[in-house]
């Protein structure tokens, strides 16, 4: 087993599993995307809490593993070679994990560069334009008398749920019949601005009746509803 009290991060979240992949987030839906993934795959992971309201995320331990400041960040103490590695930002995290247990990404090498296509869209458009929704929908933005910020963050994030309808227009999942990690990146995104943001009616909602399908097979899945949760809100 590798020793992790080598790491800064530890001092401040001791790692009580040590052998575990070590998970540092928050259930947003990027947080998420990462404690999903490790429910899907049954890796055994421990997971700490990174909490904003603390300000944990500009910690110097904190920093140390994730030099952004962003959750999610893991630390597997058997990485490649069997060494520990760090990780920091979901979609780097999501392919790391689906290369180490072969799972959530397709055999065939067209369709896993085709699967790193959606997860890209995702964390370039869905990620950012969705959550610039939510600022000027929700939070401090809402009080803008200016509406245009809000309406042009609105239509993109309408053209986005356009593309992502057609694509799943014949199919269950981002990719055709096999769920990947394209899914675990796009949905929780797609269920925090329905959700959380309350922009449906904003957003037109109703006209992604394929979109609307594949998040409630989504949200059905049991390692999804358990991913959800992690961590547990304090």
């Amino acid at each position: 087993m590798n020793d992790l009290s080598g790491f800064a991060i530890t001092r401040k979240w001791p790692a009580r599993h040590p052998d575990r992949l070590q998970l540092y987030s928050l259930p947003t839906p990027n947080g998420v995307k990462v404690s999903i993934a490790l429910e899907e795959t049954g890796l055994p992971y421990e997971v700490h809490r990174v909490s904003f309201d603390a300000h944990d995320q500009r910690s110097p331990e904190f920093l140390s593993l994730s030099p952004n400041n962003k959750i999610p960040a893991i630390l597997d103490p058997e990485g490649p070679n069997g060494r520990p590695l760090a990780l920091f930002e979901s979609g780097a995290i999501l392919v790391y994990l689906a290369a180490k247990t072969g799972r959530l990404m397709p055999e065939d090498l067209s369709a896993r560069y085709e699967t790193l296509q959606w997860l890209m869209w995702q964390m370039g458009g869905i990620g950012p334009m969705f959550g610039q929704v939510g600022f000027f929908h929700k939070f401090a933005g809402k009080e803008y008398d200016d509406k245009r910020p809000r309406d042009r963050y609105v239509a993109e994030a309408r053209r986005l749920l356009a593309v992502l309808d057609k694509q799943l227009t014949d199919r269950p999942w981002v990719m055709g019949d096999e769920y990947t990690i394209a899914d675990i990146a796009i949905f929780p995104w797609v269920n925090n601005l329905v959700g959380f943001y309350a922009a449906a009616d904003l957003v037109a909602w109703p006209d992604y009746r394929h979109v609307q399908r594949a998040l409630q097979s989504f949200l059905a899945r049991p390692a999804v509803r358990r991913g959800l949760a992690i961590p547990p809100r304090s």
